[in-house]
């Protein structure tokens, strides 16, 4: 009877030797979460980011060549893609033929400006000569006007002389006239050399632009990284402005945490930063925080709410905080961009 009565006593201590075991080791995590808790502000709102540089057609075509697979790795200058070029090649010839034109055209105006340069001069040369003339026709016409007078010489050599005179005359205001339309000439011909000099420069401004959409059917990589998932194919059409794919860079990952608003008393810029990825729980990084979003997230969605406007329902808003994590290229076989992880920052 002593025996029986014995079992059932020493089951009893067990359980409760137990019970004590499991409240002491209770007590004692949450004492260890309650100081922890008391140094640290955590959340598990945030996730990996990295820097990323799309990959944007300049020209519209057909694709040439794709040089590239997904996820696959890039270096700045590589080429990714080739676009069909020969449209652009045939439109860089017109444009330097147009060029050439244009150039050949200024050459004739500069030749016309000398040749009316030239043109002055001789209409000078000319007015000089009919100046002598007028003057000698007015100087005979005075002399036989004395000696018909004194009725030396007759009424028609009379005439004769004063037909000369007026002849000379017209002659003179003739040369001058060709003297103003020389000058007139040189500077239409000015005015045409300006006209051809503007038009040399639009050629050539057409020869460059072409040459560099002619450029823009190579095109490479601009940063070093991954290729994320390619959105064509060799054959495809693709337009000027198209987004085809993005290059993700390895050596600029980051994490962005979103804490709530009432966790922002105790976090600060250069602020020491635990970070767990959910992808690798033995994985244990370190960082910083780097920067704090003046706005919450909210106020960057597409349609940000309005509390003035509808029934209000307050929400605890959340803060991006970003975070440069310590060392990451040594990370880089594990880190992908959007990956989620636990951040407790501490205080």
């Amino acid at each position: 009877m002593e025996t029986a009565n014995a079992n059932p006593r020493k089951g009893k201590l067990v359980v409760r030797l137990i019970f004590i075991g499991i409240l002491i080791a209770g007590g004692i995590f949450g004492a260890k979460q309650w100081l922890y808790a008391r140094h640290h502000e955590t959340t598990d709102n945030a996730q990996v980011e990295g820097h990323s540089a799309p990959v944007i057609a300049r020209v519209a075509g057909y694709v040439k060549s794709l040089n590239v697979q997904d996820y696959g790795n890039v270096k700045r200058g590589d080429s990714l893609l080739m676009i069909d070029d020969v449209e652009y090649r045939i439109a860089l010839q017109q444009a330097e033929a147009d060029y050439q034109q244009a150039v050949a055209d200024l050459e004739t105006a500069k030749a016309n400006q000398i040749n009316a340069s030239a043109s002055i001069r001789v209409a000078d040369a000319n007015a000089q000569v009919a100046l002598v003339r007028k003057d000698k026709a007015a100087a005979d016409l005075h002399r036989d006007q004395s000696l018909f007078d004194d009725q030396a010489i007759t009424n028609r050599q009379l005439d004769d002389t004063k037909a000369a005179s007026l002849t000379n005359d017209r002659q003179y205001q003739a040369a001058q006239d060709n003297i103003t339309l020389a000058r007139s000439s040189v500077q239409v011909a000015a005015a045409k050399i300006s006209q051809a000099e503007a038009l040399v420069a639009s050629r050539k401004a057409a020869v460059d632009q072409m040459k560099l959409k002619l450029g823009y059917t190579n095109i490479t990589a601009n940063i070093n990284g991954r290729i994320g998932k390619k959105n064509i194919e060799p054959g495809q059409f693709i337009q000027a402005g198209q987004s085809l794919f993005t290059i993700v860079d390895e050596n600029g990952f980051y994490i962005v945490a979103n804490f709530k608003e009432t966790q922002l008393a105790h976090i600060q810029v250069g602020q020491e930063a635990e970070i767990e990825v959910d992808g690798y729980g033995d994985l244990k990084l370190t960082g910083h925080v780097s920067a704090i979003s003046r706005a919450t997230g909210a106020k960057f969605s597409l349609l940000p709410p309005d509390n003035a406007t509808g029934n209000f329902v307050k929400i605890v808003q959340r803060v991006p905080v970003k975070i440069i994590i310590d060392n990451a290229d040594q990370y880089l076989d594990k880190l992908r961009a959007g990956l989620s992880v636990e951040v407790a920052l501490k205080y």
